[in-house]
């Protein structure tokens, strides 16, 4: 497992990530540093999670498989995306999905 999933795990274990409604919700709270957004989820809902953070300024990648990021925050259902709560963790999410070239689409 590579270092950006790891730290997802850690944001997991630490109880810092968002996902599903709520992470719209904490988005428009201005509670999220950092969204991942998974890279196979539909046009349709990466231009509403898009919209969502450029709306309120909030950081964003394109990276990851739902499959990838379901198996690290444990989850049976599919995920579209999730979001860091924490600052020194999102940053830390970033370098490392940065130094591995683990982007896929743009990023903010």
């Amino acid at each position: 497992m590579n270092k950006g999933l790891n730290t997802i795990g850690m944001c997991k274990c630490a109880n810092k990530i968002s996902y599903g409604e709520t992470l719209i919700k904490d988005i428009q709270k201005s509670k999220i540093s950092l969204v991942v957004i998974c890279s196979d989820t539909s046009d349709n809902s990466k231009k509403k999670i898009i919209d969502k953070c450029n709306f309120y300024k909030c950081e964003y990648v394109i990276c990851y498989t739902q499959e990838e990021i379901c198996k690290v925050i444990a989850r049976v259902d599919p995920v579209s995306a999730i979001g860091i709560k924490d600052s020194n963790l999102a940053k830390k999410l970033k370098e490392n999905i940065e130094r591995e070239g683990d982007v896929d689409g743009k990023e903010q």
